[in-house]
C-alpha cells in the first residue's frame, strides 16, 4: 500500500497550520473526556502522535494505529511518548485489534474512510462498556479545504446531524458536538468539531 503521508511526515510538526488544529483539538478532548490515570486509549489515524503526546499525561497507555510507517516512525521518535505509547501501523477496518480501549479518539481521519458507518461500527467494537468516544473532522465544506490533486479524500465534512444519527444507530448515547477549532486558509474558514458519545 501506498504510504500517502510519507512526503508529509517529514515536517508535519512543524507546519503552523497542522499545530494549531492538533492543539485545539487536544483542548478539547480534556475538556470534554474525563481522562483517568487508569485508562487505556486508542488513538485512531494517530499520525505523528500530536494527540497523543497532549493525552499521555493523563492515562494510563495509548495505542496510536496509522497507516502511515512514515508517521508512526516520527511518533516512536518523541521520547515522551517511548514509555506511554505503543504503535500498530495497520488498517483496523481489515485487521481489527484484539484489545478493548476505554477511550478511542481521532483527528481529522475520518475523511480519509470511505464507508463511515462501517468504521464508526469497527471503533465501537473497539470499546470496553461505558466506553467513550471523541472524534474531531471538519464540518461540510465545499471541497476547497484540500488541494484538489490531494489522494486518499473521500469526504467534504460531515454534517453534525448525519453523523449523530450513524453513531445514534451504532448503539452510542449521550452524543455531544462542540467546535473544537475554526482552521484559517487563504481561501476561507473551515470549522473543526469534536463530537464525543458513549457506548452502551
Amino acid at each position: 500500500m501506498t504510504d500517502l503521508f510519507a512526503a508529509k511526515s517529514a515536517d508535519f510538526d512543524q507546519n503552523p497550520f497542522v499545530a494549531q488544529l492538533s492543539a485545539a483539538v487536544g483542548k478539547a478532548v480534556l475538556a470534554n473526556i474525563d481522562l483517568k490515570a487508569t485508562m487505556a486509549v486508542l488513538d485512531f489515524g494517530a499520525g505523528t502522535g500530536l494527540i497523543s503526546s497532549q493525552l499521555a499525561p493523563h492515562v494510563g497507555r495509548i495505542v496510536a494505529v496509522d497507516i502511515s510507517p512514515a508517521m508512526l516512525d516520527k511518533l516512536v521518535a518523541k521520547p515522551g511518548l517511548k514509555d506511554k505509547v505503543v504503535t500498530c501501523c495497520q488498517d483496523l477496518l481489515i485487521q481489527p485489534l484484539t484489545e478493548k480501549f476505554d477511550v478511542v479518539v481521532s483527528a481529522m481521519a475520518m475523511h480519509h474512510i470511505e464507508d463511515t458507518r462501517q468504521l464508526i461500527t469497527t471503533l465501537s467494537a473497539h470499546l470496553k462498556p461505558g466506553g467513550q468516544i471523541a472524534l474531531a473532522d471538519l464540518d461540510s465544506e465545499d471541497g476547497s479545504f484540500h488541494p484538489v490533486d490531494t489522494g486518499g479524500v473521500f469526504h467534504h465534512g460531515f454534517d453534525r446531524d448525519q453523523l449523530a444519527a450513524l453513531l445514534t444507530t451504532a448503539g452510542f448515547r449521550d452524543i455531544h458536538f462542540c467546535t473544537a477549532h475554526n482552521a484559517e486558509r487563504d481561501n476561507g474558514v473551515f470549522p473543526v468539531f469534536l463530537v464525543t458519545a458513549k457506548w452502551h
